[in-house]
């Protein structure tokens, strides 16, 4: 029986080399890094916009949580931020 390791010892093969990606050749360039802050800050600026609206005393109800900003800005703010991240992902830096 012949382990996968043993498969070519003997064989007269030289092992392949494994090449490695230079240091400085980053897979992201500069404006890929750009649309990825802007996209963390709209996700970041949609969650703050979110917050809040609750009441101090639990027994009473406070309309402030429908309000427009917290059901319909905050969330749109929030799944561009994501779209933004998923652009910077796929779009090619150019050198």
């Amino acid at each position: 029986m012949i382990k996968k390791s043993d498969k070519n010892k003997g064989s007269g093969k030289a092992p392949e080399k494994v090449v490695n990606a230079p240091m400085g050749d980053f897979p992201f360039g500069k404006i890929n890094y750009q649309i990825m802050l802007g996209g963390l800050a709209l996700i970041i600026l949609g969650f703050i916009l979110m917050a809040g609206g609750g009441s101090e005393d639990p027994n009473q109800f406070n309309p402030e949580i429908f309000s427009t900003r917290r059901i319909t800005i905050a969330p749109v703010m929030v799944l561009l931020g994501l779209a933004a991240q998923v652009v910077a992902i796929v779009v090619k830096a150019k050198d």
